[in-house]
């Protein structure tokens, strides 16, 4: 990782360690962590290139108020296949989370050990929120992890991605959310990625929303071996309706979107994207996340590639 993302990455993290616990303490200065929990986590991808990932985890949360607002740990056993190739690997990770549940204003972080094929890596993921205004919100994130294909991991490849999004309320339908990022693969390549996203909101009852997307990614190096999917110019714009509905405390939210992509200025074609997750209230003596996707695009092996998730949770106070 070269000063640049080190610096940055230095940055957002002091911000999640120094500034959520003075949110917090501002949102409820007197109320304290409830208890103790525990429970599964586990997620599972496949792909049409056969590749398929497993991984399977127990929590353990010394401290739990709520969903929203927790300490813990996770251990997680994962498993990559791919026709004769296999890999598994082990990590271990310190969980930290405070968001004001209204607003979704503060900070979530995840500091990891992760092993896998005689490579060891310090793995992060992290976000801040703030909003200045009523109408503005501005968000920081940074990740490092693996790259999940086999030539990747065989190789002990990883990346750093570091961004900001802006969402920025035009009146009381209408929001503006833009982000800016780059992306260093210890390969030595690198990633500008750059997104945009108008949301429509025709009404503020029904949880119904219409979206324009825009994204697009540089690459500063374009062969890397086929080690994974790597053009030197991508970009996709795709038209989603998104619909997010409460009932008694659980929240369903389901995405679908119809967009074209296009490869190094050349190459056009069409893309797809399904997102379905369903969260049981977050203050409760149990907690329960269910998340599936698909979505279809382009990759190395062909124009027709698909992707699939599944992901579940279950936190059990105590």
């Amino acid at each position: 990782m070269t000063g640049l993302p080190r610096y940055l990455a230095a940055v957002a993290l002091g911000c999640l360690v120094l500034t959520a616990p003075c949110r917090a303490e501002e949102e409820k200065a007197n109320e304290k962590l409830a208890g103790m929990a525990f429970g599964p986590e586990f997620f599972l991808t496949s792909d049409s290139d056969d590749f398929q990932s497993r991984r399977v985890s127990v929590e353990f949360f010394p401290a739990f108020e709520n969903a929203d607002r927790y300490l813990g740990f996770r251990l997680g056993d994962y498993q990559y296949k791919q026709g004769n190739w296999q890999r598994t690997g082990k990590k271990i990770s310190f969980l930290a989370r405070s968001v004001e549940t209204k607003t979704t204003d503060g900070g979530a972080i995840e500091v990891g050990a992760f092993e896998q094929g005689g490579h060891t890596l310090l793995t992060l993921d992290g976000s801040y929120r703030l909003s200045p205004t009523k109408s503005t919100a501005v968000e920081f994130l940074v990740t490092r992890d693996w790259v999940e294909t086999p030539k990747s991991l065989d190789r002990g490849i990883d990346f750093s991605f570091v961004g900001v999004a802006v969402d920025q309320g035009l009146g009381s339908h209408v929001t503006l959310v833009g982000l800016a990022a780059q992306q260093y693969f210890s390969d030595g390549n690198r990633r500008d990625h750059g997104r945009l996203r108008l949301i429509y909101q025709p009404s503020l009852d029904l949880g119904l929303t219409l979206q324009a997307r825009y994204r697009t990614y540089r690459s500063s190096h374009e062969d890397v071996d086929r080690a994974y999917f790597n053009p030197k110019n991508y970009s996709e714009a795709m038209l989603a309706i998104g619909w997010r509905q409460r009932f008694s405390g659980w929240t369903l939210a389901v995405t679908a979107g119809l967009g074209t992509e296009t490869i190094n200025h050349e190459f056009r074609q069409p893309t797809r994207l399904l997102d379905v997750n369903l969260q049981s209230p977050v203050r409760g003596s149990q907690v329960f996340r269910f998340g599936a996707g698909y979505s279809r695009s382009t990759t190395f092996s062909g124009p027709s590639y698909q992707y699939r998730y599944l992901r579940g949770e279950w936190v059990i106070l105590f």
